[in-house]
């Protein structure tokens, strides 16, 4: 198995992504040909990978959208590969068609804010260059050195989130052993490695073998519809040795609330507290209004009933959104019915092992819900910045003054 999600050798210039949808039953790695479907062209395309899932988290979704352009410009620019109809003899209209292609992309996942900046500044590149030569290299160099920079800023996020978590146990006089929760995926699978909210939690994992005030649990939400809860983090969670337990979506005021009474009567995983509840975003904007996975509004309005502990959003810098004031703005994705009604997994025997195909695990989808009914599926929803405690960043941490985040 693999943490890797995106493999792009430079060299050939070539992109693949691990097939999150089939992950953690097996790992298929999917060829990448081009940014957008095109009638003439039959690759694998970028916004197919968004879209349809193969692909998610708002960093990795910026860095395989971006890695798909460039794809796509060596094949029509450096191989003569040219499928998708550019005009390659008038550089003004080659970079119009671009353009038009690049929106085509943004459209495939509308709440994640990192592939829109992303492509905005790809487009001021595009803007600047006077030849397809120069086009092409100076999109290159900045696609390779956006997930270089993200593979930085997610260790920074890690550091700058253990700071601020020690600061407040500190603060608190809170010594001893705490857990933590978090929903959907935020790590090495979502990003370029390591992770935004669960890069939080290994850097915390790592601090405790060296510290007396220790997260000695953690605690998964499955994250439904999709379960990137249960298939992804919980995969990474036990690829990395980190002591966790996997809770559905509706248990979580129960759990938060036997842990803070510890009523050792309910048979807890652990007896150690909730002290911060760690996510990710999709999008950031001005105020600290934060979206992110369906799910993690209720989370911070349980921790808003309990003062000891702390909703922390961690997300870099490239997923704040200062062209928008409040997350009434935020345009939220809805995602098809069949994702509610219907689930994939793999096939178990009577002693719950692993059935195997001719191809390994043998996957299979079933319904779970009667035929033709009405279904709502919003992928993600928003956090007001009034239940948030904290925003970490690759550059610090922001607490509010006076109610108010400024994330300048």
């Amino acid at each position: 198995m693999s943490l890797e999600a995106i493999k792009f050798d430079s060299q050939r210039v070539t992109l693949e992504i691990l097939n999150q949808l089939l992950v953690p039953y097996d790992t298929q790695y999917l060829s990448v040909g081009s940014m957008a479907p095109c009638d003439a062209d039959t690759s694998f395309s970028g916004y197919e990978a968004i879209k349809g899932m193969y692909t998610r988290g708002a960093p990795a979704i910026m860095l395989v959208g971006c890695f798909s352009v460039v794809v796509e410009l060596d094949r029509v620019i450096n191989k003569n590969d040219n499928p998708f109809g550019y005009n390659k003899d008038d550089l003004a209209e080659f970079k119009a068609q671009l353009e038009k292609r690049i929106d085509l992309l943004v459209e495939s996942r509308p709440t994640a804010v990192n592939l829109l900046n992303g492509c905005n500044e790809m487009k001021k590149i595009i803007q600047d260059k006077q030849s397809l030569k120069e086009l092409y290299s100076g999109l290159f160099d900045f696609t390779v050195k956006l997930y270089k920079d993200d593979l930085e800023s997610n260790y920074s996020i890690g550091a700058n989130g253990v700071k601020y978590i020690y600061q407040e146990l500190e603060k608190e006089g809170f010594t001893g052993e705490f857990s933590v929760m978090t929903i959907c995926n935020t790590g090495s699978l979502a990003t370029s490695g390591y992770g935004t909210a669960l890069g939080i939690i290994r850097a915390l994992h790592q601090e405790a073998r060296s510290n007396s005030t220790r997260m000695s649990h953690v605690y998964a939400c499955e994250t439904r519809p999709y379960n990137q809860g249960s298939r992804l983090t919980a995969y990474e969670l036990q690829y990395e040795k980190i002591p966790f337990t996997l809770i559905t979506d509706n248990m979580v005021s129960f759990l938060v609330d036997s842990l803070a009474r510890q009523k050792t009567n309910r048979s807890l995983p652990s007896t150690a507290p909730i002290k911060f509840i760690i996510v990710g975003a999709d999008r950031i904007v001005k105020n600290g209004d934060l979206a992110n996975k369906i799910g993690t509004f209720q989370l911070s309005l349980i921790a808003s009933l309990y003062p000891s502990i702390k909703f922390v959003g961690a997300a870099p810098t490239t997923t704040i959104d200062f062209t928008r004031n409040t997350g009434d703005e935020i345009v939220i994705e809805q995602r098809p019915k069949r994702e509610l009604t219907e689930i994939m997994g793999a096939a178990v025997d009577k002693d719950g092992s692993f059935v195997q195909g001719e191809n390994g695990v043998q996957l299979q989808k079933v319904r779970m819900a009667p035929a033709g009914i009405d279904v709502w599926n919003p992928s993600f929803d928003v956090t007001p910045h009034e239940n948030i405690d904290c925003i970490v960043t690759e550059k610090k941490y922001f607490l509010k003054k006076d109610g108010v985040f400024n994330l300048e």
